[in-house]
């Protein structure tokens, strides 16, 4: 004898025919109450929402990869490059719906100073915009606290145009040396010709004679931003362009060398040839001077 068919088959048979013969007709055909059928449909996970439950997951994948610090636009074009289409605003709406959003830091807001400083050649006047590597690099100061060994130091510089830390130092003190040292890395790193501008802030490492000798020597000039006004300086300000050098503060390591272990893996690891940039066509630092210079 012939199986008796299932209620359960029939809506299943009803499911995947409801594009060709109308459910109604189907239903009072197979003897199936509708009200079966579309309460079996409030039971069952969609195949969108099942699809949006493995999406949230590799975008929390990618959210934690990047220690937090992707947003929607990034975490989008990171699922593009793996084959994953979709459009910007349902990564945004899962996002959303489960709680994830990237490190934030408040903006600065500058203020004028009453101090009377001297004011010092800016040779960059705010324009940022370069044509290759090594024409203009910002260089700046980070504040890094650790438990055992108090306030620690990374001086940073930063190439313009593909957006990479191109020298480093790190310190325990904030001295002439910690900037001179981050200089000398990146000179010895990238080897620029000369008339390169290096811009900076009006602090006593950057203006002092030890270092303006070091810029001399290598063929830079050396310009500065105007004393109480950092936007002058924004691309290597925390908030702009490396603003996630920030979440090195968000967990205050135990000493000197877990801060400075820390700070290689940020740079090393993470910022030069795995964190991607809107600004430089979703690259990495590293792969756009490699770029650059497969080209020259």
């Amino acid at each position: 004898m012939r199986e008796k068919v299932t209620e359960s088959e029939l809506i299943d048979f009803i499911e995947e025919h409801k594009d060709h013969y109308p459910v109604q007709k189907m239903c009072e055909v197979l003897a199936v109450p509708r009200s079966s059928y579309y309460g079996s449909l409030e039971k069952t996970t969609s195949k969108r929402e099942l699809e949006n439950q493995e999406l949230t997951q590799e975008i929390q994948r990618i959210h934690l990869e990047s220690k937090s610090r992707y947003g929607a636009p990034k975490i989008h074009k990171t699922l593009s490059n793996n084959g994953v289409c979709l459009s910007l605003k349902r990564v945004q709406r899962l996002m959303r719906k489960a709680g994830i959003r990237s490190i934030t830091s408040k903006k600065y807001r500058p203020f004028p100073s009453k101090e009377k400083v001297v004011q010092l050649g800016n040779l960059l006047k705010r324009d940022f915009s370069t044509c290759t590597i090594n024409e203009k690099w910002v260089a700046d100061i980070t504040y890094i606290p650790t438990v055992k060994d108090g306030w620690c130091y990374l001086a940073s510089v930063l190439d313009l145009h593909s957006k990479k830390i191109v020298g480093y130092s790190f310190s325990r003190f904030m001295t002439s040396e910690l900037v001179i040292e981050a200089l000398q890395n990146a000179c010895f790193s990238q080897k620029p010709q000369k008339g390169l501008i290096l811009h900076t802030d009006l602090g006593s490492q950057y203006t002092s004679s030890e270092f303006t000798q070091h810029v001399q020597k290598y063929g830079i000039r050396q310009s500065f931003s105007q004393k109480g006004c950092p936007y002058d300086n924004a691309c290597i300000e925390i908030s702009r362009h490396i603003k996630e050098r920030r979440s090195l503060l968000y967990s205050v390591h135990t000493d000197y060398r877990a801060a400075k272990l820390a700070m290689f893996q940020f740079i090393e690891g993470w910022y030069n040839r795995n964190r991607i940039h809107s600004s430089i066509g979703f690259q990495t630092p590293q792969a756009m001077e490699d770029q650059i210079r497969r080209t020259a």
